[in-house]
């Protein structure tokens, strides 16, 4: 959900970037960005080389006032919807934690088509791990192989590849074509609303075929 569907990214590396700086770190912008798609003690031992409470729990403190400023990317809706027109399970999949997921959910307003919601409570591993894919694909019963995912980091899409899962890669994120195909994304789009326009040609179109 994260940097994929409502467009958070840049808002958590301000909120991690004050956190890392409280705590006595000093850590560029750039390289909080570049590690976004970890879960929070993950990406502060990748930054630090080392666990530190202090900068998850300030992050928190920090993303809480500004998740109320995160709006949808454009068309999301409209992109979920027309996905499970195509009868398609929708499941949303994201590490963030049940308050993101409420406030999220209620931004997007699609819930009456969405059969399924993952969050980080349900796993024991943040990606790049595939345990948060393997959480969706057994909540909605669907073999790895009828299933597609869409992400914005190249943790997304390794965390698929890992459990199966061809991942269609989102550039709202902010991290490159190149990067995600490296990574394994099977098609890349610029955002939700791209690939709204493009969905019955993408990798969504051809699993249903």
């Amino acid at each position: 959900m994260d940097g994929t569907l409502l467009d958070t990214n840049y808002l958590h590396v301000l909120a991690w970037w004050e956190s890392f700086l409280d705590a006595g770190y000093e850590v560029s912008c750039f390289d909080i960005h570049r590690a976004l798609g970890h879960g929070g003690e993950e990406l502060v031992e990748t930054l630090v080389g080392q666990a530190d409470d202090r900068v998850v729990e300030g992050h928190s403190e920090r993303w809480a006032p500004l998740r109320e400023r995160c709006l949808p990317f454009h068309d999301v809706a409209e992109l979920i919807r027309a996905t499970a027109d195509r009868g398609v399970q929708v499941v949303y999949c994201t590490s963030g934690n049940d308050q993101d997921v409420e406030d999220f959910r209620r931004k997007i307003g699609c819930d009456d088509v969405v059969a399924a919601v993952v969050d980080s409570s349900d796993v024991e591993q943040a990606k790049p791990a595939p345990d948060i894919v393997q959480a969706a694909l057994a909540a909605v019963g669907v073999a790895p192989q009828d299933a597609v995912m869409v992400g914005d980091t190249v943790y997304d899409v390794r965390a698929a590849a890992a459990a199966g899962v061809a991942c269609i890669g989102l550039l709202c994120g902010g991290i490159g074509e190149r990067e995600l195909q490296d990574a394994g994304a099977v098609a890349v789009y610029g955002n939700p609303a791209e690939l709204l326009r493009e969905l019955d040609a993408s990798p969504v179109g051809r699993l249903l075929r």
